[in-house]
């Protein structure tokens, strides 16, 4: 498939285009998260960069030894290796050794993304499946990593007493201590994507400002996890119906970047709108249920997994569909 084609029901813009916007946005993120951790975020990075990137040099070296035609959709200089890696390490605890970024990328590069001929013939998003390579081999890795809401700092009491004064105060309700310190990353324990969620933000709206994304999708899905989580997300816990905490189901977790780059992720994807409404829906339903009942904090990511499986279903279905003519 040529680069510039846009067969995906969420592209507007060439696939190079996309891909080297999400790595500037991921790589932003990870520079944020970077300035609060003594740039532990950028090791990780750093690291999962440069054995991501040499294993898929490698890969199209003996690809072409080998007489494979790797060329035009297998090029580095197409972001979509840089892309990959960079949204995995945002999936990853800022904490985390870089050595197993480093081998999460050089999985996803080489048995994801080359095991089935490179860029659009990958059976799965990259970067999701070396997440759950990392996350099942080494689960202690992960054990450690539980944002919480702290007593605030100075900027969080700050901006919380401006908001509540203003904003909030129409509307009767008030923004409880730590919850600014969340939003902006400065109090955040979890993975790098939520601590830089201030950039992932900035990110994802200059990705709908492009159409690189279709905006219904991340709303779609967001608005889905955030009735369910509203509705039943405090039963496990001992809470009652709607009595859900969804700010902070929003700010941690890995909610934001599953929505706007992991189910938004063309790949291996739904084509037809509706194909991508059934995705969607289906991995925030099954986000809330790993998560809360669950008990998985970073449920999402196994959820957008799980959601993977149904493509070939809804795929054979559209092909069948009188709308679809490829």
């Amino acid at each position: 498939m040529p680069l510039n084609q846009r067969p995906q029901v969420n592209l507007a813009r060439s696939t190079v285009l996309r891909m080297w916007l999400v790595f500037g946005c991921a790589a932003g993120t990870a520079l944020y998260s970077a300035l609060f951790d003594n740039f532990a975020s950028l090791n990780v990075a750093l690291s999962a960069l440069a054995a991501g990137l040499l294993a898929e040099a490698l890969a199209l070296h003996f690809g072409k030894l080998q007489g494979q035609n790797t060329a035009g959709n297998a090029a580095i200089a197409d972001g979509s290796a840089a892309a990959s890696i960079m949204v995995l390490v945002l999936l990853l605890p800022h904490s985390i050794n870089p050595l197993y970024a480093a081998l999460g990328a050089v999985f996803a590069m080489l048995l994801v993304k080359y095991s089935y001929g490179g860029l659009g013939a990958n059976w799965m998003n990259p970067a999701l499946a070396a997440w759950l390579f990392i996350r099942f081999s080494w689960p202690a890795l992960f054990g450690a990593v539980q944002p919480a809401v702290s007593s605030g700092g100075a900027l969080d009491t700050a901006l919380r007493t401006f908001l509540n004064r203003t904003i909030f105060t129409v509307t009767g309700a008030e923004l409880p201590p730590g919850y600014v310190d969340l939003l902006l990353g400065t109090g955040n324990g979890g993975i790098i994507a939520d601590r830089g969620l201030p950039v992932l933000i900035l990110g994802s709206i200059l990705f709908m400002a492009v159409r690189i994304n279709r905006a219904w999708i991340p709303g779609l899905y967001l608005i889905t996890y955030a009735l369910l989580v509203r509705s039943f997300g405090a039963i496990s816990a001992g809470g009652g119906f709607g009595e859900g905490d969804v700010l902070y189901c929003l700010c941690s977790g890995g909610t934001l970047v599953a929505a706007f780059l992991v189910v938004c992720d063309p790949v291996t994807g739904a084509k037809t709108p509706t194909g991508m409404l059934l995705i969607t829906i289906s991995a925030a339903f099954l986000a809330f249920l790993f998560r809360y009942p669950g008990g998985e904090l970073y449920g999402a990511f196994p959820a957008a997994a799980m959601s993977n499986a149904l493509v070939p279903l809804i795929r054979a279905a559209e092909r069948h569909s009188p709308g679809d003519r490829r």
